[in-house]
């Protein structure tokens, strides 16, 4: 499968009904984005059971504002609807590929009971604050 490209109408639906998909947030004029675009093609070629996603900043201000991007490249992972993992600068091949295989292993009861815990203390912090 290759990259696809998202924006506001599109995106959320495809993180919460997809597994895994990788998104990369990107701008034309961006040196390091036109280099990882290549590699990130290619592992989307590699890896045909993930969704790799695309956001053109400058066509989706909203969008990139909404996700808190700061610079560019930024890739973001979503597994089972949840941000896994979020990073500025652009991956070489191998660091892509890692990446992939630790998400694909990722325990992600566990992730659920740590987002649960830092859930219920940052409530009690909000309580206690009032």
């Amino acid at each position: 499968m290759a990259t696809t490209n998202l924006g506001m109408a599109d995106f959320e639906q495809t993180v919460t009904d997809n597994d895994i998909v990788l998104v990369d947030f990107w701008a034309g004029w961006c040196g390091p984005c036109m280099q990882f675009a290549p590699v990130y093609e290619a592992a989307s070629e590699k890896y045909p059971d993930l969704v790799f996603g695309k956001v053109d900043t400058e066509a989706e201000r909203e969008l990139a504002a909404a996700a808190r991007i700061m610079s560019i490249p930024t890739l973001m992972v979503f597994r089972e609807g949840i941000l896994v993992f979020s990073q500025p600068g652009a991956l070489p091949a191998s660091a892509l590929d890692e990446l992939i295989g630790a998400v694909k292993a990722a325990d992600m009861e566990a992730i659920r009971a740590e987002i649960a815990e830092q859930d219920s203390v940052e409530q009690e912090t909000a309580e206690s604050a009032s």
